[in-house]
């Protein structure tokens, strides 16, 4: 069952995100974002498409600093694929909604 896209913080990244027991997919925004506003709604979809298998996330790069310093994060939207606690693909910047899934299915493999 898909749980849609849930809001992460600098608090409840580790236990979200790097404690997760599935994949999960963190996008990096903020709401004066173009391009972030653009690549929303596609999130959206494909958490209802992936939502029983990858967990996605969404983190205020404004609001919370802390965590996209960490993972060196320069701009925005930045997308990443977190599996076991660690980094394994990313994607910056506004792409195609099958990218994103060629990659949700590359995380899965």
């Amino acid at each position: 069952m898909a749980q849609g896209v849930m809001e992460v913080s600098d608090t409840s990244f580790e236990k979200e995100v790097l404690q997760a027991d599935q994949p999960v997919l963190v996008d990096f925004w903020a709401p004066w974002c173009g391009p972030c506003r653009a690549i929303s709604p596609i999130v959206e979809e494909l958490s209802g498409a992936f939502g029983n298998r990858v967990k996605f996330a969404k983190c205020n790069v404004d609001d919370n600093p802390a965590t996209p310093g960490k993972y060196g994060i320069r701009a925005i939207p930045t997308l990443i694929f977190f599996k076991g606690g660690n980094v394994v693909e990313q994607v910056t910047g506004m792409v195609a909604k099958s990218k994103l899934e060629d990659t949700i299915n590359k995380v899965l493999a």
